[in-house]
């Protein structure tokens, strides 16, 4: 198991359409996520937040970046940048790096700094395909871009802060999809990812499909890259979330599937970096989707019931 984790807060929500996700690394602090790793034996060491001016002091059309329906995208360059520099620097420690979001587009400064010295697999837990591109995004919220922009797609391609070469599309696997707008649906069909979606995990049952995910994941690579967006489970567990969408995983079905990573972590080592996105305070009810995360984290690492 991993052995000094270090926490680094990523307060931004440039890359939603509702506000508030900025507010999830302190709601999950708060719901005890470095007593939770302690408990599960992992000494963890909080470096606290990226600084991140607020969205309403900014403009979310502003195109200096030279790229059209793609809010915030400037602002988006500088926190990416200066988390791949700090998740970098994370790995040249020693340590593992844990980045607490803040909306999704914060992968791609996590992803990138994780790839930066390795080849990547990614297991993308999301209710949200997350690969559209300023061309195809229908709402130019640049936490439905991610994947699109670390694997260079589109526009991305040309800027190099936010492309990650050594994450490739077959090293990547989804595990839990259920909505997908029909342009995306037709980009994960024609990519070389693997998805697996929410009929896979009724179908086949939760260890089956994940394990799966490594497979894919781990050929060929240094190591996995785990993201979690909490909008994987379903809102009557973690309502939490800027974009619930019904007929999620349920409690256990998540603590399984994370519980199945730690295992074979466990045994090889496979986890290089995590990042934990997309819980909203403001949409939550009594700190209960940041607690779900906290203790989702805390399985990754080691927690079990016996």
């Amino acid at each position: 198991m991993t052995d000094r984790l270090r926490i680094i807060g990523a307060p931004m929500d440039y890359g939603a359409n509702r506000r508030g996700v900025d507010m999830g690394p302190s709601a999950i602090r708060y719901a005890g996520l470095s007593d939770e790793l302690e408990a599960a034996g992992v000494a963890t060491d909080d470096v606290g937040d990226l600084q991140i001016s607020r969205a309403e002091e900014l403009d979310p059309d502003d195109d200096t970046a030279g790229v059209e329906n793609a809010k915030f995208l400037p602002a988006i360059e500088d926190v990416s940048t200066r988390l791949a520099d700090r998740v970098a620097q994370t790995l040249a420690d020693g340590e593992f790096p844990l980045v607490v979001g803040g909306d999704h587009s914060i992968s791609i400064g996590s992803i990138t700094g994780s790839a930066r010295d390795a080849d990547l697999g990614a297991i993308w837990f999301d209710a949200h395909a997350d690969l559209n591109t300023p061309a195809t995004s229908p709402s130019g919220n640049v936490h439905g871009m991610p994947l699109g922009a670390v694997l260079g797609r589109g526009v991305f391609g040309d800027l190099e802060w936010a492309h990650a070469p050594q994450l490739r599309e077959e090293s990547i696997a989804y595990v839990g999809l259920r909505s997908i707008d029909e342009r995306e649906r037709e980009l994960v069909q024609d990519s070389e990812m693997t998805a697996f979606t929410m009929s896979d995990i009724d179908e086949r049952g939760m260890t089956t499909v994940v394990e799966d995910a490594l497979e894919v994941a781990t050929d060929g690579t240094d190591g996995v890259h785990v993201s979690l967006d909490l909008d994987w489970i379903d809102p009557k567990e973690a309502p939490g979330v800027g974009t619930p969408v019904r007929g999620g995983v349920t409690y256990r079905e998540a603590h399984m599937a994370l519980e199945t990573l730690s295992k074979h972590h466990d045994r090889n080592g496979i986890l290089r970096s995590m990042d934990v996105v997309e819980v909203n305070p403001i949409l939550d009810e009594a700190n209960e989707t940041a607690t779900l995360a906290t203790e989702l984290t805390a399985s990754v690492f080691g927690k079990r019931i016996l």
